[in-house]
C-alpha cells in the first residue's frame, strides 16, 4: 500500500477547536516570521521560508493559504499562484520560470501549485512520457537540494481529499454565485483523470520524498481538520530546519507580536 493510500480521510476536528488550533499556530508563525526575516531580537535574517501546495481541485489549499498568511504583514510574506508555463516559460528549461519568485534570505514565498505540475498535469495531458517524467524527477530532487543548500527552508504539502467529496464541493461552487468563479471547465476536466493523477501522485512520492524535502500528505476531507494541522507542521518543519542550521529558536508564542 502506498502512502497515498494510507492517508485517513476521517480525520476530522470541530469548527471550535480548528479555530483555536488555527489561532495558535498563526501566533507562533507570527513570531518565527518577524524573527526569520531578522525584525525581532536584533536577530540577523535567516533562511528564506518556501511553502508549496500541491493537490486535487478544491481540495482547500486557497482557504489553507488565507489562514497561513492571515495573521502576517503583506510585506512579509509573497502569494505566488501558479499556472500553466507561458510560451516564452515553455522555451526554457521548465525550473526556470521558478527562479524570480524563490525567497531571499529573510523572505517567505508561498506556492498556490508548483513546479510538480511537470510531473502530474503534464503527464496526464500526455506532454511527458514515463522516461521525461523519471528524469525531469531527477532534476527537481537536485533542484530542491539546491535550494536548501543554498539557504531556503522548503515545506512541501499535498492535500487530498476523496473523489466524493470533491464532486460536493465541484456542486457547490457551482450553485453559489460567489463561488462559481472558481470551477472551471478545466476543472470538470482534470476530475475525469483522477484515476491517472492518483497513480502518478504515487510516482511524485516515491521520486520526491526526501529527507532534505519530505512531503507532509494532509487528510483534507475535513477542512477544519486540514486547516489546523497544517498550520501546525508548517511550525515542527521550520523550526526543526532552523535548529538544524544552528539556529537558536525563540520559545515565546508570539502573542505580543499578533497586533
Amino acid at each position: 500500500m502506498s502512502r497515498v493510500d494510507k492517508i485517513d480521510l476521517t480525520l476530522s476536528l470541530s469548527v471550535e477547536a480548528s479555530l483555536a488550533r488555527v489561532s495558535a499556530a498563526q501566533r507562533r508563525i507570527t513570531h518565527l516570521r518577524l524573527f526569520t526575516a531578522g525584525l525581532l531580537e536584533n536577530h540577523e535574517p535567516g533562511p528564506g521560508l518556501l511553502v508549496l501546495f500541491e493537490g486535487f481541485d478544491a481540495a482547500g489549499k486557497g482557504g489553507a493559504i488565507r489562514r497561513l498568511t492571515a495573521s502576517l504583514d503583506p510585506r512579509h510574506v509573497r502569494v505566488v499562484p501558479i499556472g500553466p508555463p507561458t510560451e516564452l516559460e515553455r522555451a526554457h528549461h521548465f525550473l526556470w520560470r521558478f527562479q524570480p519568485t524563490i525567497p531571499a534570505r529573510g523572505a517567505m514565498t508561498v506556492y498556490d501549485r508548483s513546479w510538480y505540475g511537470r510531473l502530474l498535469v503534464e503527464r496526464v495531458d500526455g506532454a511527458l512520457n514515463n522516461d521525461g517524467a523519471r528524469r525531469s524527477a531527477e532534476e527537481i530532487v537536485e533542484f530542491e537540494r539546491l535550494l536548501i543548500n543554498d539557504g531556503v527552508t522548503l515545506v512541501k504539502f499535498w492535500l487530498h481529499i476523496s473523489d466524493a467529496e470533491q464532486l460536493r464541493r465541484f456542486n457547490e461552487r457551482r450553485d453559489n454565485p460567489l463561488k462559481h468563479w472558481k470551477l472551471t471547465d478545466d476543472d470538470w476536466r482534470n476530475r475525469e483523470h483522477r484515476h491517472a493523477y492518483l497513480r502518478y501522485l504515487e510516482d511524485v512520492v516515491a521520486w520526491t520524498d526526501h529527507a532534505h524535502a519530505p512531503w507532509d500528505l494532509i487528510a483534507a476531507e475535513d477542512k477544519h481538520y486540514a486547516r489546523a494541522v497544517i498550520l501546525e507542521t508548517l511550525i515542527q518543519r521550520w523550526e526543526r530546519d532552523l535548529e538544524r542550521r544552528g539556529v537558536t529558536v525563540p520559545t515565546s508564542r508570539g502573542d505580543d507580536y499578533l497586533h
